[in-house]
């Protein structure tokens, strides 16, 4: 008789969750805690008061990492018996840096600037355990096309949902994926947290 019963599961691949590890996010995003929560992670929010200068002289790559192992670093410091997690995400146009808007204003210029045009997302991740001397910072790039927008669009946008928070000023995840035209990478790396990136690495950390 054929023997149907799937094949037993090594502990190695079982949720993350089942492992016990002890998570801080050191970040302050509610998108990464909620893709966080998304795959079943349980982790306590600590978020870095680490502030970004985007005056720095670094390329687009090196610039999230060093800003996600710095806010993690900054959280470790004072918890090192957890894995933290830290993250940075920023939007590259034409050799620009965008951050999130300082205001209305900015918030504009940022979205008429990415009208019609294709930008790249960029976030670095980094896990980070002191006391097991744990040092992983990794980075994904997502390719993001927006269709032409009027003034009006980008008005409602804004006034609506005040993406003031956001790099580049706006969340794919929001009304604002009717504005995107394609993207070519990791959906959730836009969101600002490259979740299958993040887990492959973590996964390989734990084994």
């Amino acid at each position: 008789m054929m023997n149907l019963r799937p094949p037993m599961v090594p502990a190695l691949y079982l949720p993350l969750t089942l492992l016990g590890a002890p998570l801080i996010l050191a970040s302050a995003s509610p998108r990464r805690k909620q893709l966080l929560e998304q795959i079943n992670l349980k982790f306590e929010v600590i978020p870095s008061q680490i502030i970004e200068n985007f005056d720095i002289e670094l390329s687009p790559s090196d610039f999230v990492e060093y800003y996600a192992k710095k806010k993690a670093l900054d959280v470790a410091k004072s918890h090192s018996d957890y894995f933290v997690i830290g993250a940075d995400t920023i939007v590259v146009f034409n050799g620009n840096i965008l951050g999130k808007p300082k205001d209305r204003y900015d918030s504009f210029r940022m979205l008429s600037s990415l009208s019609g045009n294709t930008h790249t997302v960029f976030t670095g991740v980094s896990i980070q355990h002191q006391n097991h001397g744990i040092n992983k910072t990794i980075h994904a790039t997502t390719d993001v096309t927006f269709n032409t927008l009027s003034k009006d669009d980008i008005s409602y946008y804004i006034n609506t949902y005040e993406p003031f928070d956001k790099a580049g000023s706006y969340g794919i995840q929001d009304w604002f994926s009717v504005c995107v035209k394609k993207i070519d990478g990791c959906f959730y790396n836009v969101m600002g947290f490259p979740l299958s990136a993040f887990y492959q690495n973590f996964s390989a950390l734990l084994k």
